[in-house]
Parts: C-alpha cells; structure tokens; sequence
C-alpha cells in the first residue's frame, strides 16, 4: 500500500489514466502486494484475499483503494475504485456507471471524489467497457458484476451493513445502466437514481449494434418497458438540451413525473457531466 500526497491545489484532469495522476502525486513506497492481501486477511471492512487491494490516502482528501474483480461475469480483470470520507463512517454508497468503452477512473477524472467529503458519500466505480450494463450474448454481464461483486465489496470496504441501499449514478451509457440495475434490484436496495444524459433511445431501430443483441435483447432491457420498477424510486435526471438523447430522457421524465429533472443548457460531454457533479452528489447525500 502507498501512502500518497496530493500537491497543494492540484486538480485531477478530466482524462484521467493512473499513470498521470501518480505522476502528480508526491508517494512513499510501503508494504509489498503480497503484504497488503495477507494483511486484508484479517483486517474487517476490507475485502477478500481474492480480491486484489491496493491503496493511495492523500493527506487532505478521500481515502483511496483500489483493486480487481474476480473474472466472474465473463469481464477480464475488471479494476474497481473506492474513496471514502476521511473521519467518521459515510451516510452511504454512490456506485458510478462510465459511459460507453470508459473505465474506473472516469468517475475520478470528472471530480466525483472532490466531493466525498462535503457528502459523507463513499464512492465506488469499476471498469465496465461497452457492454450496456447487462447480460450480453457473448457471456459477459457488467450488471451482474456490479450487483454480486462491486456492491458488495464497496459496502463492506465503507463499514456500511451489507443491506444498506445504494445510489446508483452514471452518465450517458452509465446513465441508462444506472436506471436498469435500479429496476433489478428494487427500492430496498436503492434509496436513489441519478442518470446523467442516460443514452436512451424509445424504439429498437434506433440504437447502435453495441448497446444490445437485438430486438429481443432491447425489448428486455429498454427503461421505458420498466417504468412500473422505478415507481417509488427517487430519480434525478440530468441532461443538456444539446445533447442528441435530450427527446428520450423528455420523454422519460414526462412517463415518471415523480423524477428530479434538470435539463439545462450543455451537450454529450465532460464539461456538462462535471459541471453537475456537486448538485448530484449533494441530491444523492439527500436521498440516503
């Protein structure tokens, strides 16, 4: 594990790979891998020994872990992030979903974690490449992952009871996941929905060969075919009225007018989704 310091006044940049941020970081080296697994063996509120864990701790910010799923779901060595509140145990779990061929750093190059200490939200995100969130015809199941693993692990790694309910966030494929897992796993399981520009389209024809297997697998998973599950549901939707998705999320806020929207001046892009990340995060410590 490392032990690591932010630069007084650094910012971490919208793309956001590892090796850039750890190049603006001042780290001591510390306990070997092997060490920190064996350590995570009888550490509670950790992880499980199969789990790769690495961690990073700035002096005045979230804490930081990071590790890799087990190849489970038919998702190769799929890499998770965590930050949490620095002092006192968080008020829950925000779990953010990338957009379309994005990765686990995504949420962090956006400035999610900027936020964590004025929520009193935990965050977590995993690299889910480009499958729309669910169960895909050639084996993978990214929902799945987040479901069985990802959340799991997040709230034992936050000192959170296992039953505590999540917020799921994301933004444009991420947006559209984040809808679909909440109508999977119910109102006992999640206390809130953020979907920023959720990459929504209203029929099959529409959407691109990458988003599902056909019209059957569209028909299965299309938000508006699951309305009825996300009743009772705080929503919050957010999205430009630039972006080419804005008639779809529309006319999803009008089929769930209980939903938060707020769709304002922006396009399909960084500037739009991080320019809401303090609102969303603030709306997701609200709802939990």
């Amino acid at each position: 594990m490392r032990v690591c310091r932010v630069p007084p006044g650094a910012r971490r940049p919208l793309a956001w790979p590892p090796e850039s941020y750890a190049a603006r970081m001042s780290c001591a080296p510390g306990p070997s891998r092997r060490a920190v697994l064996l350590g995570a063996l009888g550490a509670p509120g950790l992880v499980t020994a199969s789990t790769a864990l690495t961690g990073c701790s700035a002096t005045d910010g979230p804490i930081l872990r990071d590790g890799v799923l087990p190849d489970r779901f038919g998702v190769d060595s799929a890499r998770w992030r965590l930050a949490l509140p620095r002092t006192g145990r968080p008020r829950g779990l925000v779990v953010a979903l990338h957009g379309s061929g994005g990765g686990a750093d995504d949420a962090f190059g956006l400035g999610f974690p900027d936020e964590v200490e004025s929520s009193r939200m935990a965050l977590v995100s995993v690299d889910g490449g480009r499958g729309y969130w669910h169960a895909r015809r050639d084996g993978s199941d990214t929902g799945a992952m987040v479901r069985e693993e990802l959340i799991p692990l997040a709230l034992d790694a936050a000192g959170l009871p296992a039953s505590s309910p999540v917020t799921l966030l994301g933004w444009s494929m991420g947006g559209f996941g984040a809808l679909l897992l909440a109508t999977e796993l119910g109102r006992a399981r999640v206390s809130g929905v953020v979907a920023a520009s959720a990459a929504l389209w209203l029929r099959g024809s529409d959407t691109p060969a990458r988003a599902y297997d056909g019209r059957a697998d569209f028909d299965s998973h299309s938000i508006f075919n699951r309305i009825d599950r996300l009743r009772g549901i705080p929503v919050r939707l957010d999205c430009g009225t630039a972006d080419p998705f804005i008639a779809a999320n529309r006319e999803l806020s009008r089929r769930l007018p209980a939903a938060e929207a707020h769709f304002t001046a922006g396009g399909h892009d960084d500037d739009f989704w991080s320019g809401n990340v303090r609102a969303e995060m603030a709306w997701a410590a609200a709802h939990s």
